[in-house]
């Protein structure tokens, strides 16, 4: 039986009300992203200790930090830069956090996104991706001295937006303490084909999978979220989960409820794609 769980604020950023929600559905593993009006990095060590009693006292696991870190920041801000320096301040609450809450998986993103990294001249964005991969030798040293993995989100706003890319990652770093934090959907806007070439491209390097669903028109520059399997994730869905036992995944699997519908709350899509959630693990 795979780990399932939530990012939190995807039913409500009333912590203690998402926690119950949790216990009420049956979904054990905790990810932490927003809580209350706060990031998860942004916690103070009185917020970490009441986090920590509320998960505890309802028998709950904390599966991931998802703090934003080194998102939407360019990928040749200056290492001493003031913008560069909060960002890794706060990679390190992160792990801090990480380690007080019994985790030990961290998630990073990869700079804002440049359009071209390889390719002709003069539409590439020279020298970018080596930049990117020299801005992440300080928060994988940090990661590595922490005993913590950082998990590298396939987003569609970072430079890592898809399972090729993250894989081509962590082959030029090689280092165990990168791996991937895989959501399919988001890579879908960057045409990438979930299964079988997503996830063969990173199944080994996979420690944490986001699952929604939304609907993509790259021409119209457009990604609407909607209900699970009500999208164009639908026929991928079977393949992955099935592909994810057959390869023993051990990691945790959070339903990512961004879909609001019309008219009603986060909670209202939350509820909506659950039960299609539930029974996809349940195959």
């Amino acid at each position: 039986m795979f780990k399932l769980g939530v990012i939190t604020d995807g039913i409500s950023r009333d912590f203690e009300y998402a926690l119950d929600t949790m216990v009420e559905t049956g979904l054990e593993y905790v990810e932490l992203q927003y809580l209350w009006e706060k990031q998860v990095g942004d916690l103070t060590d009185v917020d970490v200790e009441c986090v920590k009693g509320l998960i505890d006292a309802r028998n709950l696991k904390v599966s991931c930090i998802s703090h934003h870190n080194l998102s939407a920041l360019p990928v040749d801000t200056a290492i001493v830069a003031p913008a560069y320096r909060e960002h890794i301040t706060t990679l390190q609450r992160c792990i801090d956090v990480a380690q007080a809450l019994g985790t030990n998986l961290v998630r990073i993103f990869s700079f804002r996104k440049e359009m071209v990294l390889f390719g002709a001249e003069p539409v590439i964005s020279e020298g970018a991706w080596a930049t990117l991969m020299n801005r992440l030798e300080e928060p994988l040293q940090i990661a590595d001295a922490a005993g913590i993995t950082l998990v590298m989100e396939t987003a569609i706003s970072g430079n890592v937006t898809s399972a090729f890319l993250a894989r081509k990652l962590i082959d030029e770093l090689d280092v165990p303490h990168l791996k991937v934090l895989w959501d399919p959907c988001s890579s879908l806007y960057c045409t990438e084909v979930p299964y079988p070439d997503g996830y063969e491209a990173i199944r080994e390097h996979i420690v944490h999978v986001h699952l929604k669903d939304g609907i993509v028109n790259l021409p119209a520059a457009t990604f609407d979220f909607c209900a699970m399997r009500q999208g164009q994730m639908d026929p991928y869905y079977n393949d992955i989960v099935d592909a994810l036992k057959r390869d023993g995944y051990e990691g945790t699997i959070s339903l990512e409820s961004v879909y609001t519908p019309v008219g009603g709350t986060r909670e209202d899509g939350f509820r909506e794609s659950l039960p299609v959630f539930m029974e996809l693990m349940e195959r």
